[in-house]
Order: C-alpha cells, then sequence, then structure tokens
C-alpha cells in the first residue's frame, strides 16, 4: 500500500499538494462564511438599533425570551451578539501564516483581542443560557453549554504557551480556540447543511432537541477539531498513508463548509436580512 501511495506522488498526485489545497479551501469557505455572517449580525442587530426601530430585532431573532427579559438581560445579549463582528472579521487573520510573521505586533493585539471577547461571550452565553433561561430545551443545550466551559480553558492554554515562546502547541491551543469560538457559527452551518442535503428536517425538532440537533450540538466543534488535530498529526509525520487519509478528512470538514455556508446564506442570514431592509425603508 505504501508502494502505491509513493507511486501516486511520483505522478503528481501528492498527499501534501491535496493536504495543503483542501486546507486552504476549507478557510477560504470559512472566510467567507464568516464575513457574511458578519454582515448578518451587523444588519440584524446595530442597525436597527440606530435607526430607532429595535422592535425589527426583536421580530426577527432566531432565540426565545429575549424580548420578556429587562434592560441588564437585553444589554448582556447584546454584549455576546454584536462582538461577533470583530470575531468574524479579525479571527480568521489570526490564521493566516504570512500575516503572523510580517505582523507580529499585529498577531498579538489582534489575538488578545480575540481572547477577550471569546472568554466574555463564553461568559455571557452561559449566563443567558442557563441563568435568563434563553435556551430552546435543557438536553438541546449540553453541547453547548460543554462549548462554553471549553473556550476559556483552551483560551488560556493557547496564552499561556505564548508567553512560554512553545510556538508549535500555542498554534494548536490557537487553533482549537477559534473552533470552540466560533461553534454557534458552526452549528447553523450544519444545521443548515442538513436540512438542505435531506431535503428538509430529519431528527430535528422546534426545540432543537432531536437527535440529529444533539449531535450536531458538539460535532460543531468537536469534528472540526478532530480534524484539526489530524490535520497537525499529518504535517508532522512522513507516513503517507495518513497524509492521504487526513486530506480526504479535510476535503470532507471544507465540504461541509461549503454546503453549510451557502445553506445558511441562502436560507437564514438572506431572508433575514431582506425583512429588515423590509421593514427600515
Amino acid at each position: 500500500m505504501q508502494s502505491l501511495l509513493a507511486d501516486g506522488v511520483k505522478t503528481g498526485l501528492s498527499p501534501h499538494t491535496i493536504l495543503d489545497k483542501s486546507v486552504k479551501t476549507w478557510f477560504c469557505a470559512a472566510l467567507v462564511g464568516q464575513w457574511l455572517f458578519a454582515i448578518y449580525i451587523l444588519i440584524l442587530y446595530v442597525l436597527p438599533t440606530l435607526m430607532g426601530n429595535t422592535e425589527v430585532t426583536h421580530n426577527l431573532l432566531p432565540g426565545q425570551g429575549v424580548q420578556d427579559k429587562g434592560v441588564f438581560d437585553g444589554m448582556v445579549f447584546f454584549s455576546h451578539v454584536v462582538p461577533a463582528i470583530i470575531l468574524g472579521l479579525c479571527g480568521m487573520s489570526q490564521l493566516v501564516p504570512s500575516i503572523r510573521n510580517k505582523y507580529p505586533r499585529l498577531h498579538r493585539i489582534n489575538g488578545r483581542i480575540f481572547f477577550i471577547l471569546g472568554i466574555s461571550g463564553a461568559v455571557t452565553g452561559l449566563y443567558l443560557t442557563w441563568v435568563t433561561g434563553m435556551r430552546f430545551s435543557d438536553i438541546g443545550s449540553i453541547g453547548i453549554t460543554l462549548n462554553g466551559i471549553l473556550i476559556p480553558i483552551f483560551i488560556y492554554f493557547a496564552w499561556r504557551t505564548a508567553c512560554k515562546k512553545q510556538f508549535n502547541l500555542h498554534q494548536r491551543f490557537a487553533v482549537h480556540s477559534f473552533l470552540l469560538v466560533n461553534c454557534v457559527w458552526t452549528f447553523r452551518l450544519y444545521l443548515m447543511g442538513w436540512f438542505v442535503v435531506n431535503q428538509g428536517p430529519l431528527g430535528n425538532s422546534r426545540n432543537l432537541d432531536g437527535p440529529a440537533d444533539i449531535a450536531m450540538s458538539f460535532a460543531c466543534y468537536l469534528l472540526p477539531m478532530l480534524i484539526a488535530e489530524l490535520v497537525f498529526w499529518a504535517k508532522r509525520t512522513n507516513n503517507l498513508s495518513v497524509k492521504w487519509g487526513v486530506a480526504l478528512m479535510t476535503i470532507f470538514g471544507a465540504t461541509i463548509t461549503v454546503i453549510g455556508v451557502g445553506a445558511a446564506t441562502m436560507m437564514m442570514w438572506l431572508p433575514r436580512i431582506e425583512k429588515v431592509f423590509s421593514a427600515l425603508i
């Protein structure tokens, strides 16, 4: 088997090339999705507030229970949601090697902003879920709750390894922190992509506590983290079988993201953006 894989490399079908291109494709798809999500947040939450018509936002909120909360809980909610614009616009740049190498000071400052907002998002998310009751169901919130607990843990180790100049470990913890912070965004992609692939709900419920919903609430961060760890492993090893296997896994991850970004854009983000403009104009 190893000799057959080696022959593939000689003919130009290199696992290094395929792995590199699939990772870049995944990155580009995520970048587009992050920017579209940032625009969606800006239009859905910020624009109506600036125009003095917050009722538009409340009527289109994907969650529940926000309208009935007090001023403090409302402020916590918006402090949880709005920073996603900054996270979406600057978070991806932390993963670009050329930016890290050419502008190390920018990378450090940008990283600290991302870490602070990431921890803030985790804390406010846990508060909103379990203190204010802004959740669809108890069992459906377990996966996202574990995500909120893991975020500060991985961010701490990303910061600690950077301080110790253990940059290989820092990179791994930073990537996992990025994936954890963007868990809710990824869940949207998986959910909408799942609807597209199955031509409708399958194992889903209105309260997001169906078997498919629960599985995706964990998979939306554990699956990308697993693939990311496999990519790090593939880059360290000379085993061609491992490199080919990880390359295929990365193609799978990139495909899910592409489908999810397209589905979330067409089925969730654009329809709500159109409704905002219709209500404000």
